[in-house]
């Protein structure tokens, strides 16, 4: 009988796996039947291949054996790797091979498409770099430019965000790193990270084993095919490190917690000056200090936050103007004729081919946990595979928080990216001897998005 326990579960995270592969295939077919409703060249849904941005390819590029070889070599070597080095080995290995897998799946487009000139479209911050000459006048008049049929309107993605985004590509320019090549290195540098960040994070609070199991499931992710290269992958790397961080204050794991968390605030609030949406980490931020138990890196955290808030309005940049303006700004666009009925399930559907099957499966395995996790909460915080899913459970609500804001009409594998990192740790919950066979699984998923669509943002 108690053989038998082990094997059901297993059946029950391949069922999972199996509705979730269903509810991708549902949204695609339902996406094409919308999508004869003829408006413009991609249909009602304003998407080529729904529920992604992207358009049927098939193709190879000079990435694909770099990407078949780092895959193969995660699959094989990757979990007793993980178990066998030192933490302080471990940590920069995982953020390199995360590296590398992401280059590699960026460059099967090859450099130009895949890499730099990706950033460098009409849509894009770099095309609005050289209109930046004086920091003071552009914060003062940014908000003025983001609505449709203002004078020198901004490119969607600069209009769709605060200033932070567009500023620190001025900066990289200023700097002599200018140029879409150099901008991809910068989002992929700081993008892939987050897989560090995650893990510093899931060992603060859940312990060490967890954040070795989880090692190679954050490296393999399939949305590395995002990260590589969009800004949205630099704007999660920026948040999981501000997560990272207010773990390692709030569980004092650091020598130096009032100085983390005053850390904290600052990545924190410049995150909140780099995309909108990113004011939902709130959830997660409050899922750290509850399974900390602590609230003392607050006052710290809130004046990291202010030194930026201070800084960009005295500098005459208001972000709830901002705000406000880029709801009007959205309703002009693709979301007016974007039905928020299709969208609502739709955008859970595209996190299939995000966080791949394993986390499916292991989102599965973390509802008893987390039951018992809160069930406990009052008596003793969490611990273990219980914090481990309070923590994923955190990633998910923030995405539902996001879909039925009706402020994430499509591109949901990009836009939360820095949402959906945060339920790839739930591949720990798996058991040890099929991880092989679901890192396989991720490895897959990732390259066949990226080998028979062209991705696009």
């Amino acid at each position: 009988m108690t053989a038998s326990v082990p094997k059901r579960e297993c059946h029950r995270d391949l069922w999972a796996a199996a509705g979730a592969v269903a509810l991708f295939v549902l949204a695609a077919v339902v996406g094409r039947v919308i999508n004869r409703t003829v408006y413009g060249s991609e249909g009602i849904l304003r998407l080529g291949w729904p529920p992604l941005h992207a358009w049927w390819l098939p193709h190879v590029g000079p990435g694909t054996p770099a990407a078949v070889a780092v895959a193969a070599v995660v699959v094989v070597h990757g979990p007793p790797t993980a178990r066998r080095l030192s933490w302080r080995v471990l940590v920069p290995a995982v953020w390199a091979a995360a590296m590398a897998w992401t280059w590699s799946l960026a460059l099967v487009d090859g450099w130009g498409r895949g890499v730099a000139e990706r950033l460098t479209t009409s849509l894009e911050y770099l095309q609005s770099v050289d209109d930046v000459h004086d920091v003071g006048a552009f914060l003062r008049d940014f908000t003025h430019h983001i609505l449709v049929g203002s004078p020198g309107i901004w490119p969607a993605h600069v209009a769709g965000h605060p200033p932070g985004a567009l500023l620190t590509f001025v900066g990289l320019d200023r700097i002599g790193l200018g140029g879409g090549a150099w901008a991809a290195v910068w989002c992929i540098t700081v993008g892939s990270s987050l897989t560090a960040a995650v893990m510093v994070t899931v060992r603060a609070l859940c312990g060490e084993e967890l954040a070795r199991r989880a090692a190679s499931f954050l490296v393999l992710a399939p949305a590395a095919v995002w990260i590589g290269v969009s800004a949205d992958g630099y704007f999660a790397g920026v948040a999981a490190w501000a997560v990272a961080l207010l773990a390692l204050a709030a569980t004092r794991s650091t020598r130096v917690p009032h100085l983390a968390a005053l850390g904290v605030g600052l990545l924190l609030g410049w995150a909140w000056y780099l995309s909108y949406g990113l004011t939902v980490l709130v959830v997660l931020g409050a899922a750290v200090l509850l399974l900390a138990r602590a609230v003392r890196p607050l006052p710290y955290v809130l004046l990291g936050v202010l030194v930026w808030a201070a800084a960009f309005t005295w500098a005459g940049f208001w972000w709830l103007d901002g705000y406000t303006t880029l709801v009007e700004r959205y309703y002009q666009g693709a979301a007016k004729v974007r039905p928020y009925s299709y969208f609502l399930w739709a955008n859970l559907a595209a996190q299939v081919v995000t966080v791949g099957l394993a986390t499916v499966a292991g989102l599965r395995r973390a509802a008893g946990p987390l039951w018992h996790a809160v069930r406990r909460m009052r008596r003793e915080p969490p611990s273990g595979r219980g914090a481990l899913a309070v923590l994923v459970a955190a990633g998910l609500c923030m995405m539902l928080l996001a879909d039925v804001s009706g402020m994430s009409k499509a591109e949901t594998e990009r836009i939360w990216l820095s949402f959906a990192v945060w339920t790839l740790p739930a591949g720990a919950l798996l058991p040890r001897r099929f991880h092989s066979w679901w890192l396989a699984a991720q490895a897959l998923l990732a390259l066949l998005v990226n080998h028979l669509l062209l991705t696009g943002w």
